[in-house]
């Protein structure tokens, strides 16, 4: 069975920095895209950032970019997300992913078939 599990969020001030992790089992990690996605309250999920199955390809939402590092160990089977410069619109729930086909990469929700359970991330001002 294939799970992710996040770890990571926080309560932070704005400006500040918080790195996400999510651990992942039951898959060959290594051969698949993992996103990241969050959802504030009120609103529907927006996705964040994308690497490719070996890292070598990245996508990242224009709200973050600049601010936010995807990166990814396939030897340690996680993903990680380094958050900077923080601002109160970056609070929300953030969710890591897995797509639903190995060697595919894609920024569309939809495509994810895995999703983990969810971490807070909360910035204040």
């Amino acid at each position: 069975q294939v799970q992710l599990v996040e770890s990571g969020g926080g309560l932070v001030q704005a400006g500040g920095s918080l790195r996400l992790s999510c651990a992942a089992s039951g898959r060959t990690f290594s051969s698949y895209t993992m996103g990241w996605f969050r959802q504030a309250p009120g609103k529907e999920r927006e996705f964040v950032a994308v690497i490719a199955w070996s890292g070598g390809y990245t996508a990242y939402a224009d709200s973050v970019k600049g601010r936010f590092t995807v990166s990814r160990d396939n030897a340690k089977n996680t993903l990680y997300l380094q958050m900077s410069s923080l601002k109160p619109e970056d609070t929300a729930v953030y969710y890591c992913a897995s797509v639903r086909g190995s060697n595919y990469f894609t920024v569309r929700g939809e495509e994810y078939d895995v999703w983990g359970q969810g971490t807070q991330v909360t910035v204040s001002s």
